[in-house]
């Protein structure tokens, strides 16, 4: 049976819930931290998960009002402070992959705080994708890779990424597009893919259970047949 130990997440849908409800799109931004909170820990509580990626902020979020992103920024600097106190208490270890160097120092500070804090948890690893592209992550673990004079392979490749994470088993959309936008490229090249309908503020630990149940029953062949 499959084991889900690695599942990466697409939060998507937070603006469209808001403008459906007649909010600002923060609203929406604001509602989906509370989601990220049961969903961290749901996987905390699951025997089997061992790692959790949030995509929280692309590479192309950038291009985004200067209102949304400056909101977004200010929202992950106070949530970070809030939930240190939730990732003691579930035994939560926090990790970041992207180049989070374009942002504030002071919310740089508070991410190496939380990662520093947080380095001796071993229930689960939430990972955030922060200022993260896939194709960036790849091109900057190469440019790594020749700086230390090292040839590349498969075997040794997950040693230049930004975070040794392993491979993603399942990897989900929320808010009803079919694509996964440039996450985890090499990590995901055997995921399993759910896609859902359900706006992330929406998105509730029951449905996360059913697609885990799903994926246990999928074959996974690794292209062997």
């Amino acid at each position: 049976m499959n084991r889900p130990r690695h599942i990466a997440i697409i939060m998507d849908g937070n603006g469209r819930w808001a403008t459906k409800r007649g909010m600002q799109r923060i609203r929406g931004h604001e509602r989906g931290a509370e989601v990220v909170r049961e969903i961290t820990t749901y996987c905390a509580n699951h025997p089997e998960v061992e790692v959790l990626t949030l995509y929280a902020f692309s590479t192309e979020n950038w291009k985004r009002p200067k209102m949304e992103v400056d909101f977004l920024m200010k929202l992950l600097d106070r949530w970070l402070a809030k939930e240190l106190e939730t990732y003691q208490k579930q035994n939560v270890r926090f990790e970041v992959i992207g180049d989070i160097s374009k942002f504030s120092p002071k919310l740089q500070d508070r991410i190496k705080k939380t990662k520093e804090l947080t380095k001796d948890n071993t229930r689960l690893t939430q990972v955030l994708a922060l200022n993260y592209g896939g194709r960036d992550e790849i091109v900057r673990a190469c440019k790594k890779a020749c700086a230390a004079g090292v040839e590349i392979d498969e075997e040794n490749f997950e040693a230049f990424l930004d975070a040794n994470l392993g491979d993603v088993d399942m990897m989900i959309r929320t808010g009803g597009d079919q694509r996964i936008s440039n996450f985890l490229l090499w990590r995901a090249a055997y995921a399993e893919l759910f896609f859902t309908k359900t706006l992330w503020p929406d998105f509730m630990p029951t449905e996360l259970e059913s697609m885990i149940e799903e994926f246990k029953k999928r074959e996974r062949r690794f292209g062997a047949v």
